[in-house]
């Protein structure tokens, strides 16, 4: 596997992002990377970003979490932030990050009694993890995502954008960002989503992961994403659906979780006015309040 690692030096004067980085090994020689805020013997709440972001999409999150008495944890998903990128798309797969994913949380942080907060990606990361290792996961937080396995149409809008991120020449990531948000984002929050590649070569992760989607019932991923739903359906742990007002891509989601997870049942379900897809970024200082409300309250 060809790997690259971006230097440490395209994330200086990051905007409202003072954590310093923590990294660990996982399989294929990778090397992932995270930040923390709060206590460390506090509760880990886990958040995983989407495509095509990073763990700074949590900055706003992450001190309502820390009041809270909480310990949070942002990823840097493989081929995003300051995680180690596989220079070959044929690299990532479904599987893969999932794995990777598990193993930074479980084996190499040791976590149990995790909530898992997942949006876009984050969440069809999270969401399999979750299913699969239930005995360390302690609540479930679904914001702006899903866990497509195929068997249901990915709307229009989300076909455009896959098509959009196959095809561009040079592929904006700050745009793609900016896409899915409601609010203007300043000229140096936009260079601090595109810190992570410095060229094209960096961006094997981002233009793959669309493709990676299960958008046919034979994919791939189907089966391992329909068994995720068989246990998900029936698992006795808190779920909280805390979509915005405003997400075309995922928004048809939302009503899907709550009628399928038993573990929505008895919840108040927030819906994060003003927000679009990106809702850490339109309202994270909600979106925090409400996943601290969330993981104190159960």
């Amino acid at each position: 596997m060809r790997i690259l690692r971006t230097p440490e030096e395209r994330f200086a004067d990051l905007p409202d992002f003072p954590y310093e980085p923590r990294y660990a090994d996982v399989p294929d020689g990778l090397r992932m990377a995270y930040v923390e805020a709060g206590p460390a013997d506090g509760e880990p709440v886990v958040l995983l970003h989407g495509e095509p972001s990073w763990s700074f999409l949590y900055r706003h999150v992450m001190p309502e979490l820390a009041a809270a008495g909480l310990r949070a944890i942002a990823v840097d998903l493989v081929g995003f932030g300051r995680s180690d990128k596989p220079a070959d798309q044929a690299e990532h797969t479904y599987a893969r990050h999932v794995e990777w994913t598990r193993a930074l949380l479980f084996d190499a942080l040791e976590l149990s009694r995790v909530t898992i907060v997942g949006q876009d990606w984050g969440g069809l990361i999270g969401l399999r993890v979750a299913a699969e290792h239930p005995e360390s996961v302690a609540r479930i937080v679904a914001a702006n995502t899903g866990l497509p396995s195929g068997d249901i149409p990915m709307p229009e809008v989300w076909h455009q954008f896959r098509n959009a991120v196959l095809k561009a020449p040079v592929l904006d990531i700050a745009r793609l960002v900016q896409a899915g948000c409601r609010t203007e984002l300043s000229e140096e929050v936009r260079a601090a989503y595109d810190a992570p590649f410095p060229d094209e070569s960096y961006k094997a992760g981002p233009r793959i992961m669309p493709s990676l989607v299960p958008i046919t019932p034979d994919d791939p991923a189907a089966p391992a994403n329909r068994a995720a739903w068989q246990v998900l359906t029936t698992l006795e742990r808190p779920f909280l659906v805390a979509f915005s007002d405003g997400d075309p891509i995922t928004g048809g989601m939302a009503p899907i979780l709550l009628k399928s997870i038993s573990g929505t049942s008895g919840l108040r379900h927030p819906v994060i006015k003003g927000a679009g897809h990106f809702l850490q970024e339109d309202a994270g200082a909600e979106l925090g309040r409400q996943i601290a409300a969330f993981v104190t309250s159960t």
